[in-house]
């Protein structure tokens, strides 16, 4: 009977999780694209620890995957649920160095009539893609943020939304998102560098339970943690769609 040694048992496992190839492979700017196992020393019972921790943000195929900057290390992913739904879930990811860690799932409302590739003004759908964070504002004095904060009267939400609900207290917490407007100015900076016609003012901010124009809204103790969490030294992007079409 052959036996084998601790060690030789941990290299032969090793052996089998890398595969013949024994490497990753690597994307232009986003290093490796499979999974990093981390195998434990073996156990007193012999058991053989693995974990997996991915590589790139779940959820996004090569085509969304391509968008998202290199240099990004933080990143606010918004799936919906259809191309035509209202309702969407929030997750803040990490990039370590082991691969992208997952924060909490929120769930989040975008806007009345889903999503769309090519966002015109008024036409009530959130612009698909992948965009980078900036700037923040609103209402109430910033708690905290990294983000650039700009306090403002003009983030007064007034009226009522789709369902009746009241809009007041909507802005008091905003992240705007860096679709056709000047990246580095306050989110009540109307600046359009597409034009005027492919809207614009996209903000993340504090949900009034109910569907919006084109912005994505979570609550606001949510809000709060997101404005506590975004660095802009690990350079900070949302990617945002319904799942089918973030899958691409």
């Amino acid at each position: 009977m052959i036996t084998r040694s601790p060690r030789a048992a941990l290299l032969a496992a090793s052996l089998l999780l890398t595969g013949c190839g024994g490497g990753a492979t690597a994307t232009p700017d986003h290093g490796a694209e499979a999974t990093r196992a981390t195998i434990s020393a073996p156990t007193p019972s012999s058991e053989i620890k693995v974990q997996v921790v991915p590589r790139r943000l779940p959820g996004l195929g090569p085509k969304t995957w391509a968008k998202v900057p290199s240099r990004a290390r933080q990143a606010v992913v918004v799936t919906g649920r259809g191309r035509d739904s209202p309702l969407s879930t929030v997750v803040l990811y990490e990039r370590t160095e082991a691969g992208w860690r997952a924060g909490d799932s929120w769930p989040a409302h975008n806007a009345l009539k889903g999503w769309t590739d090519h966002h015109r003004a008024g036409d009530l759908r959130s612009p698909i893609g992948g965009h980078t964070l900036t700037d923040a504002g609103g209402l109430l004095r910033a708690p905290g943020t990294r983000l650039p904060y700009d306090r403002s009267v003009g983030f007064t939400a007034r009226g009522t939304g789709f369902e009746g609900e009241p809009l007041a207290g909507s802005f008091d917490y905003v992240i705007a998102v860096n679709y056709n407007r000047e990246p580095g100015t306050s989110p009540l900076d109307w600046t359009r560098p597409l034009g005027a016609g492919r809207g614009g003012g996209i903000w993340l901010h504090v949900d009034h339970d109910g569907r919006t124009q084109g912005c994505v809204s979570i609550a606001e103790e949510h809000m709060k943690e997101l404005l506590l969490a975004l660095d802009p030294q690990r350079h900070p992007v949302v990617v945002m769609g319904d799942a089918k079409s973030l899958a691409r």
